[in-house]
Parts: structure tokens; C-alpha cells; sequence
């Protein structure tokens, strides 16, 4: 089922998260988050493995590519979160 994001696990959503929040810091488009910065931060192995699962993102060594589907996610979190501090 690729595209979907209906029914997203925590670990799936932190990394949506983690693009929300680069896309509220720098208030630019986010297209890919870093998977492994090599001084011990790291998204975590299950979400991304079923964010591929569902097309969502491809992943590499370091770094994780968002499709459209999951940028467009990103954007509605952004969006949830504006509309509850009443932005």
C-alpha cells in the first residue's frame, strides 16, 4: 500500500516529526531529513524501514529522501500544530 499514511506507528511519525520541526526552524520546504549524523543521533531503524514499506521514503547511508506524500504530511503536521496555538 505506498503512499498511505493512515495508521503511522510513533516510530514512523517521529521522523515526520523531525522534519516538521526543520521545516518550522528554517520555514523552508523539507525534502530530506538526515538519518545518521555520525555523533550518535539516529532515526529510528523501524520507522524508516516502514516508511519504505509504504513508498513513503527512500533511505540511504545518511540520509532520508521524503516523497511527495510524506512532504505533504510533514506540511499538514506543521499545519495541525499552527492551528492549535491558534496561528
Amino acid at each position: 500500500m505506498a503512499d498511505d499514511v493512515n495508521g503511522l506507528s510513533d516510530k514512523a511519525l517521529s521522523i515526520f516529526a523531525f522534519a516538521a520541526y526543520h521545516r518550522l526552524v528554517s520555514g523552508e520546504k523539507v525534502t530530506a531529513v538526515v538519518r545518521r549524523d555520525g555523533a550518535g543521533h539516529e532515526a529510528d531503524p523501524e520507522g524508516v524501514k516502514e516508511l519504505e514499506g509504504r513508498g513513503l521514503v527512500t533511505a540511504g547511508e545518511t540520509d532520508i529522501d521524503l516523497g511527495e506524500t510524506a512532504q505533504a504530511a510533514v506540511e499538514t503536521m506543521v499545519a495541525a500544530l499552527r492551528r492549535e496555538v491558534g496561528r
